[in-house]
């Protein structure tokens, strides 16, 4: 039996469970001006040195700081990073702000997956190599496991759910969930 041949296909439980998108608008920001001004802000420079903006409408949060660098995070999709740094761009032009036409970029993909079987993480480990694991199981519970294409990090854990963190795409965490699942089946470790 392999992974695949579980009730559910691994790649079908691959959730996005977290987009960190960065932007920028050139020019520097007057962080306790915009936090007088703007619904939704947040701005404690003694506790953080950004100010914290949670558009009312959307469940991500920006980062905005002095340098006028914008970082989103909590989106559960890119077009959600996306249309929250938007909706941040556009109420700091609504303050006078020059914002011009900002870039988003997505710096990270957070993604969850269910392997649905337990797993050993001990066998794991020596099967996918010590080379690129990293396991110690009374530091932390799971086995991080780095791939190199596509250049992801992996924690398995041994209830059989995954985190897949560092893609910039979501067809990188699946990827990577696929690599895996074959890895595991080829070592014998699934099943």
């Amino acid at each position: 039996m392999t992974l695949k041949d579980t009730v559910e296909d691994p790649v079908t439980t691959l959730e996005t469970q977290n987009v960190v998108a960065s932007s920028g608008i050139g020019q520097e920001i007057d962080l306790e001006s915009v936090a007088m001004d703007l619904t939704g802000a947040d701005f404690d420079p003694g506790q953080f040195p950004g100010l914290i903006y949670r558009p009312a409408d959307a469940t991500a949060t920006c980062l905005l700081f002095r340098s006028g660098k914008i970082t989103c995070t909590g989106a559960g999709s890119i077009e959600e990073a996306h249309e929250t740094v938007h909706v941040a761009v556009d109420a700091l032009a609504e303050l006078g702000i020059d914002v011009g036409t900002p870039e988003v970029t997505v710096q990270n993909i957070v993604s969850g997956a269910d392997l649905g079987e337990r797993l050993n993480l001990n066998a794991i480990a020596i099967g996918l190599g010590l080379e690129s694991v990293e396991y110690e199981p009374e530091q932390f519970p799971g086995l991080v496991y780095r791939l190199d294409d596509p250049d992801v990090v992996a924690l398995l854990f041994g209830s059989g759910k995954m985190v897949i963190t560092g893609a910039k795409i979501h067809d990188n965490a699946e990827a990577a969930l696929e690599e895996i699942i074959r890895r595991l089946n080829d070592l014998g470790l699934a099943g």
